[in-house]
């Protein structure tokens, strides 16, 4: 089962220098400006809340953009992932801008081993990350340790749904399971979700799919209620390349046809029982 990681790891290693250097990311902005936030946070704000003040850990965290803006929010921020290469990134990016941010490479599972049990205040963790996850269950027993009896859960992450859907076909057809199975879906694709020329040599991919009802139920499990729950129509990268058009206004993508037919991402947030 650890084979996972070290395919999925070689392959956030090799395009973190990409993201980095694409104007998606928008690195450059967070140095001119100090009251840039990222386009995933800027998203999150209405139902994210304030959040000064609070001791938070964004986990996999990768450059560090999103782990940035929520500082520049108020909150004093952990950074956590287990690419080495990313976190470089995230640390720089940190420095340059002022930012006292403390980064910890390790993969989610062992985070409260790498953190403390009961330290935080708030539990972040941003969009496209819980596929990388073969286990949502232990996730959600990793989220119940690392957080203060009051503390909270925080996640906007793509919609199983759409996690079921077909890219390479005209119509929305599912094709990949709903709900978590034991065996990883294997990719082996060229590129990234930025543009970028460079070519990439760990192409190959371990992934999950996990049922909105999976993932609430390990929060649940784990001692957590659940606070929020909101279903969008968007998701911020082209996940449906030829289907789905940007708003240039939050740089989020939905179908170009009817985008009521597709929930493509959700929101939850959920509160440690004291």
């Amino acid at each position: 089962m650890t084979e996972y990681l070290a395919v999925n790891r070689a392959n956030w290693d090799e395009r973190a220098p990409a993201h980095a250097a694409s104007a998606d990311y928008g690195y450059e902005r967070f140095l001119a400006d100090p009251r840039h936030l990222s386009g995933v946070v800027t998203f999150d704000r209405p139902l994210l809340g304030d959040i000064e003040g609070l001791r938070g850990v964004h986990l996999q965290c990768h450059i560090g953009t999103d782990t940035l803006s929520l500082s520049r929010l108020g909150a004093r921020m952990t950074g956590l992932d287990f690419s080495g290469p990313a976190l470089e990134i995230a640390r720089r990016l940190a420095a340059s801008a002022g930012a006292e941010i403390g980064y910890h490479e390790s993969d989610v599972y062992s985070a409260a081993d790498v953190l403390g049990a009961g330290e935080f205040d708030l539990v972040y963790t941003g969009i496209g990350a819980l596929c990388w996850l073969p286990d949502i269950a232990r996730w959600g027993q990793v989220v119940g340790t690392l957080l203060r009896p009051g503390g909270r859960l925080f996640i906007r992450d793509m919609h199983p749904m759409l996690g079921t859907l077909d890219e390479t076909q005209a119509l929305l057809t599912p094709r990949y399971p709903y709900y978590e199975q034991a065996e990883a879906l294997v990719f082996d694709l060229p590129g990234t979700y930025v543009d970028t020329d460079v070519s990439f040599q760990s192409n190959v991919t371990h992934e999950w799919n996990h049922g909105l009802a999976e993932i609430v139920t390990s929060l649940l499990d784990a001692g957590l209620t659940l606070t929020k729950l909101a279903e969008h129509d968007s998701v911020p990268w082209n996940a449906l390349p030829g289907q789905m058009v940007v708003d240039p206004a939050t740089e989020e993508w939905r179908l170009a046809k009817d985008p009521q037919r597709l929930a493509a991402s959700f929101t939850i947030e959920a509160v440690k029982r004291k």
